[in-house]
Parts: C-alpha cells; structure tokens; sequence
C-alpha cells in the first residue's frame, strides 16, 4: 500500500511541495538570511537612538504627572509593563538625557533608518530580479522617513495595549471592558502590521505583484510573525539572557528576535516569487528530465505531471495538423506522448522532413525568429501535448539556463536541415 499512498499525497500536495520545494532552494541560493543578519543590525543600531527619544518622552511624561491623572496612570503602566526601572539601572536608559547627545541619537536614527530600507531594498531586489532601475528620489527621501515612522506607529499600538493591560490588572476600568478593547486593540495591531507588510510585498518589488497575491503572503507573513513572537516569549526569556551575559543580554535578545522576523520576512517574499514560478521549475524538470541528477524527494516532488498536464495539456487524434506551415501562431508545444510528422512544403510539394518523438519541444522557433511557421506539424498518432503561451516560454528560457541552451542547440539543427531540405 506504500506506493498508492505516495501517489496519492503526490497528486494531493503537488503544488504545495512544488512551491516550497522552489521557496527553499531559492532561499538557500539567495542567502537571505545573510539579508536578514544586515537588517537585523541596522534594526538594533536604531534602537539605540530610540531609547534616548524614550528617555526624553518619560522626563517629559514626569513633568505633566505632576498635574495630570492621565499622564501619572500612562507613566505608572510605562514603568510596570517595560520594567523601565530593570533598563534605566542597567544604563540602557539615560536618566538625564541632552540635548546635543539627542541630536546624535537623531542623526544616528535616521541613518539607521537608511541603511536598514536599503538593505530591504537589497533583498528584494535579488528575490524579485528585475532590471528596471528604482526611482532615485524615493531610494533617498523614503530610508530617511520609513524607519521613524515605522516605529511611531508601533510605538503607538504598543503604548495603548500596554495602558490597557495596566488599566485592567488594577481594575480602573473594569475587567470585562478592558479585555475588549485588548482585543480590538490587538486586532488593530495585526491590522496594521498586515498593512506594512502588504506595502512592502507589492510596491517593494520593482515588477509589482497582483494586489491580492500580495494580500496573501502578507497575511500569511503576518500570522507566522504572530506565532513567532509567542513562541520567542515563551522559551527566550531576557532574564535568562541577562543572567548569562549581564547588560549585553538585551542586546543578544533584540538582535536575535529581529534576525528571525527578518528571516520570516523574507521567507514570505520568496515564497511569494516562488508562487509565480512554481510551473516553471515544474516544467523545467519535465523538460529536461526530472528524474537525472536529482535527488529522490525532488524527483517525487516534480515526478507527477498530471497537475502541468491539468493546466496546458492538449489531446489531438491521429491526423490532426497541430501547426500549419505560413501561419502566424506563436505558441510552442512539448510532446509529451504520441508520434507527429515534420512537414514542408517543396518545390515538389509537401515533404516529410523529420519526426517528434515525446519529450521534444517545438514550435519555439516561430516565437523566437519572429517568424511565420517554416513546417507543419501533423499527427502519426493520437498525441498529448503541452501548448506554452509566448510568455511561459520567456520565463523558462530567463529562467533555465540548462533549457535555453538545449532551446538554442535544438534551433541550429532546424535551421540546418532547413537550408539543407530547401538546397535539394
């Protein structure tokens, strides 16, 4: 029973295990999480200066707690929810920050900010290949402002969720009220982090996604960042960190959290880039021979063609003139199973000139010459084929070396029996 199994998990989760099969190797290939390491960095260069902003926000909150409720209710959750006391004797925090240190602590924030969206913008740009340039003032205006803005926003979801969390452990606004509106917080802050994501997987890319594939990956980026953060605060406690290696402890707890959301980050990219080539890869190994120089799990992965055969495959009887020489299609074709004649027409008349065995590819010739049809292709029997639009074939010749130069060896010999059926 183990092969219909097999089998049967192979026709049910092909495309799943193309995809991720595709994501994975091109990660790896990519070295994204190189990527991840700078931005990670760039993220924790940032927070120094963000803590200084911090200490100047609690002097301020301090000076209006003398005289405002609100303000000594914001400050008391700030404290008890940060454990901001742990941070200023640790010396994280300045308790008396000045005004020069915080232009620096500015400056360094905002060529953090810099460096961080540029290493951004460096992944992405080997995920997404494109040789279409960026626009030169949003690659200088937008590191300059994203990384501030970014932090305002979350600064913001933070604060209101932790002022709620403090309200409702002491009881000042009622238990009930105050697990609402943590949730409908809560929901706002997944909103919004869905929404930086989907602006970055659909404009980061210089060739811009559909819309709602970008929605996609995104709330899919989202959800794995949610179960990461949950799991990193349940099993990599700062105490322990802290215990091990004393202040540098928060240091390695930033620096590590960071690199794994950056890798998630990255990962979702690819799998969206992925998705688009998935039936590429997949008819690449079909074209070239899925089962030579792979390895078992690829070959079953790529082993079953029923899914590319769903999607392009055509079934023509014996006899049926798939091309017709002098026509203006542009569409190539895979054999794969049947026999089918090589025809054209002479000074003699119409002539047999060669025969397709499955696992050829023809037609490519008429697309790439931009040409009409130098022969006709006619059924021996009855054949399936797989018709390829001009752009798949684009796709597989940008993205399959080993394919373009079987592609372009296979065009030289038509030509040369070309010139050699027309000279006789």
């Amino acid at each position: 029973m183990r092969f219909p199994v097999l089998a049967f998990l192979r026709e049910c989760l092909g495309w799943p295990l193309q995809l991720a099969h595709t994501t994975a190797r091109l990660f790896g290939q990519n070295r994204l999480q190189n990527h991840a390491a700078a931005a990670a960095f760039y993220f924790l260069l940032s927070a120094t200066p963000l803590l200084l902003l911090l200490s100047y926000a609690l002097q301020l909150l301090g000076h209006l707690a003398e005289n405002s409720v609100p303000a000594t209710i914001l400050m008391a959750a700030l404290y008890d929810q940060m454990r901001l006391d742990t941070l200023t004797e640790l010396g994280f925090i300045p308790r008396q920050a000045q005004l020069t240190v915080g232009g620096i602590g500015l400056l360094t924030l905002v060529l953090s900010s810099r460096g961080l969206v540029n290493a951004v913008q460096g992944a992405f740009s080997v995920i997404f290949p494109y040789p279409k340039k960026r626009n030169l003032v949003l690659s200088w205006v937008l590191p300059l402002i994203i990384l501030p803005l970014l932090f305002l926003l979350m600064g913001l979801a933070v604060l209101a969720q932790m002022t709620l969390s403090f309200l409702a452990q002491h009881n000042f606004i009622g238990s009930g009220n105050a697990q609402m509106l943590q949730v409908l917080n809560s929901l706002f802050g997944i909103a919004m982090v869905w929404s930086l994501l989907f602006a970055a997987y659909w404009r980061l890319p210089r060739q811009h996604p559909s819309a709602p594939v970008a929605a996609l990956f995104a709330l899919a980026a989202t959800l794995s960042l949610a179960v990461l953060f949950s799991l990193f605060g349940t099993f990599y406690k700062l105490e322990n960190l802290r215990s091990l290696y004393g202040a540098p402890g928060s240091v390695v707890f930033v620096l590590t959290g960071a690199f794994l959301a950056f890798l998630l980050f990255y990962l979702w990219a690819q799998a969206q880039y992925a998705y688009g080539k998935a039936d590429i890869t997949a008819l690449e190994k079909l074209f070239l021979g899925h089962t030579s120089g792979v390895g078992r799990f690829e070959a079953f992965v790529f082993g079953d063609p029923h899914r590319l055969l769903d999607k392009y495959g055509e079934v023509h009887p014996a006899g049926h003139t798939l091309i017709e020489e002098g026509s203006d299609s542009r569409t190539s074709y895979f054999l794969h199973t049947g026999r089918a004649h090589v025809y054209k027409h002479t000074d003699e008349g119409q002539r047999q000139i060669g025969t397709l065995k499955a696992g050829q590819l023809f037609g490519e010739m008429a697309y790439l010459l931009n040409e009409k049809r130098t022969a006709s292709i006619i059924a021996e029997t009855e054949i399936t084929v797989m018709a390829l639009p001009p752009y798949v074939l684009e796709e597989l010749m940008t993205h399959s070396a080993p394919l373009s130069r079987r592609i372009i060896d296979t065009l030289c010999q038509r030509l040369q029996q070309m010139i050699l059926v027309s000279s006789t």
